[in-house]
């Protein structure tokens, strides 16, 4: 049975090596067996440019590009990773997505996004979305030194973490109306998508017709996958080889 995987919010990061190898094992011993690989976004904990070149940038690349040399791999930006180019997406033999994008997913339209932009709720983040996904602020940013693009990331993720513990559950997660409406504009009664690490199917109406949204979970804790056949849907996890303290 032909069968399909989306993955999210792996958030690899020189701090977690157990993430690193959850994920290169499964790329490894699973991923083949499948027709195709999605990565919804935030494949990194952060991209700081192409031109960013570590050990684990390279090591990541190697081996979805070896995957890709039998099942093709998918790639969606995510908001930690949206600096990601094609010079590194081709190094490691993806295709990259727009950030909205239809497929037909064994006869069922299906849209595909990271999901960041149906957290609607959250303005002062979606007043950075739409400055950081521009064309002049990556261009600006992405002409600073390494070494101070390193500094002002650092800075960001500080800020960012202190921000969250202020927000309520309700603000970070998707806001239904938004659902409803990307859904409507894309013609599709399914919808998959990360970032909210909240890993479910739901069930919902639009149009009049029942639908679906399902979201792919995080690998911070557990390696969430989704595996999408012709007969059914799957929350799957994958365990980490080793844990952290």
């Amino acid at each position: 049975m032909p069968f399909t995987y989306f993955i999210a919010d792996i958030h690899l990061s020189a701090e977690r090596d157990d993430i690193t190898e959850c994920l290169l094992t499964f790329l490894e011993q699973d991923a083949p067996e499948a027709e195709a690989l999605y990565v919804l976004g935030d494949l990194f904990e952060f991209w700081l440019g192409d031109d960013d070149v570590t050990p684990l940038s390279e090591r990541v690349a190697s081996a979805f590009k070896a995957l890709s040399a039998t099942t093709p791999v998918y790639f969606i930006h995510g908001n930690r990773d949206f600096a990601i180019r094609e010079g590194w997406t081709k190094k490691a033999g993806m295709t990259l997505l727009p950030e909205q994008q239809v497929i037909d997913l064994y006869g069922t339209p299906t849209l595909l996004l990271h999901g960041d932009e149906l957290c609607t709720l959250d303005i002062e983040y979606q007043k950075f979305r739409k400055k950081a996904r521009g064309w002049w602020w990556p261009r600006l940013v992405g002409a600073l030194p390494l070494w101070l693009r390193r500094k002002l990331a650092k800075r960001g993720r500080k800020t960012s973490q202190k921000n969250q513990q202020n927000l309520t559950a309700e603000i970070m997660d998707v806001t239904p109306d938004e659902v409803v409406y990307v859904m409507v504009k894309h013609n599709v009664q399914q919808l998959i998508h990360g970032h909210t690490h909240r890993p479910n199917i739901h069930s919902l109406t639009v149009g009049g017709k029942p639908a679906h949204r399902i979201v792919v979970g995080d690998w911070y804790t557990q390696g969430s996958v989704l595996r999408v056949s012709p007969v059914d849907v799957r929350l799957e996890k994958r365990q980490f080889l080793k844990t952290t303290d």
